[in-house]
C-alpha cells in the first residue's frame, strides 16, 4: 500500500519532557502551527460482527450491512486519508465456506469506501479461518502487525491473536481470554519504536491494552511499559469489550471504541473520524452512540 505524503509535514519537536520517573517525547510541541485546520482525518470503526444469522442478546449481526453502508457515506463524504477497522469483521461460522461467504458480503461493502483501508485481526476474524484465510480473502494488504506513515506520522497495527504459548490463533484452537503478545511482536515493536524520535505514533490494537481483565492482552503491561519507554506513542484506538471506555495512563490516550454490533437500528449504530491537528492535539468525532473526545496534547 502506497504511503500518503502532504505538504505540510507533521512536524514534531523532538524536545523531551521529564513526566513521571521517564523522559517523554512530547507528542505535542510542533515547530509551526499551520492554522487550526487538520492536516489529516482518519476513519474507524470496530467489531461489526457480520453474519446471516439471528439476533443474539443485543447483537444483531444482518444489520451490520445497513450500519456500515451509513458509514461508508460518511467516510467518503470526509475523505479520510485511511481507514482502520480494529477487529471482529465477521462473526463466528460453522464452516469455513460459510464464513468466506459472510467475508465476501463484507468486503463488497468494506470495498466501497474511497480510501486505503486497514484491518486489525480480531479474535472473531480468525475463529472458524486462519490468519492466512482472513488476509487472503479480505483484501487485507498487509501482515497482522504492521506499521506505515502518513502526513510524517506512525501509525502501528498490533496482533494479539496469540496464545500464551505464541501459537497464533486459527480454527477453534484458542479461548478468547486466552489474548497475548507474543516475544517476538515485542521486540518487533520495540524495533520500529526506536525509529525517528520526531515522528509521533498512533497505536491500533483489537483486544484492550489499558487494563487487566477478560478483554485485555494478558500480558497488557509490559507491551505498555514498551509503548511509554518509547515516548513516541500518543495514543491507542482499541475495540473488543463493545463499549465506549476512556483512560489517559503516563501520557498516553488510551480510548475503547464502541461496537457496531450492538443495538438495532440506525440510532444504534457506531463509527468514528479522528482529527489530527498541526499541534499535536486528536480530537474524536464519535457518530451515533461513538462518544467523542478531545485529546489534548500534555494531558
Amino acid at each position: 500500500m502506497p504511503l500518503h505524503k502532504s505538504r505540510r509535514a507533521f512536524l514534531f519537536d523532538a524536545t523531551l519532557t521529564l513526566a513521571g520517573a521517564g523522559s517523554l517525547l512530547d507528542c505535542g510541541e510542533v515547530q509551526a502551527a499551520t492554522g487550526s485546520s487538520p492536516l489529516m482525518n482518519i476513519g474507524m470503526v470496530t467489531d461489526m460482527h457480520f453474519a446471516e444469522k439471528q439476533p443474539a442478546k443485543t447483537r444483531y449481526y444482518r444489520e451490520t450491512l445497513q450500519k456500515l453502508d451509513e458509514a461508508v457515506v460518511q467516510f467518503n463524504k470526509d475523505k479520510p486519508s485511511f481507514v482502520v477497522e480494529l477487529g471482529d469483521f465477521i462473526d463466528r461460522a460453522e464452516s469455513v465456506d460459510q464464513e468466506l461467504e459472510w467475508l465476501e458480503k463484507m468486503k463488497t461493502q468494506f470495498q466501497r469506501i474511497e480510501a486505503p483501508k486497514y484491518y486489525v485481526l480480531g479474535n472473531h476474524c480468525v475463529d472458524t479461518l486462519t490468519k492466512k484465510e482472513f488476509q487472503q480473502h479480505s483484501g487485507m494488504p498487509h501482515p497482522s502487525q504492521h506499521t506505515f506513515e502518513v502526513n510524517g506520522a506512525q501509525f502501528i497495527i498490533l496482533d494479539a491473536c496469540f496464545k500464551q504459548d505464541g501459537t497464533a490463533y486459527g480454527r477453534h484452537n484458542f479461548h478468547w481470554q486466552d489474548s497475548w503478545m507474543p516475544d517476538h511482536e515485542l521486540r518487533w515493536l520495540e524495533s520500529v519504536l526506536a525509529g525517528k524520535k520526531e515522528q509521533p505514533v498512533v497505536v491500533f490494537a483489537h483486544q484492550r491494552l489499558d487494563q487487566n481483565e477478560h478483554h485485555s492482552v494478558k500480558n497488557a503491561a509490559q507491551v505498555r511499559a514498551v509503548l511509554e519507554k518509547s515516548g513516541r506513542v500518543c495514543a491507542v484506538f482499541q475495540g473488543h469489550s463493545h463499549k465506549n471506555e476512556y483512560q489517559h495512563l503516563n501520557g498516553i490516550h488510551y480510548t475503547t471504541l464502541a461496537a457496531m454490533i450492538e443495538g438495532s437500528g440506525a440510532a444504534n449504530n457506531s463509527y468514528s473520524r479522528l482529527d489530527i491537528f498541526p499541534d499535536g492535539s486528536l480530537k474524536l468525532q464519535g457518530f451515533r452512540t461513538q462518544k467523542s473526545h478531545d485529546l489534548a496534547r500534555n494531558a
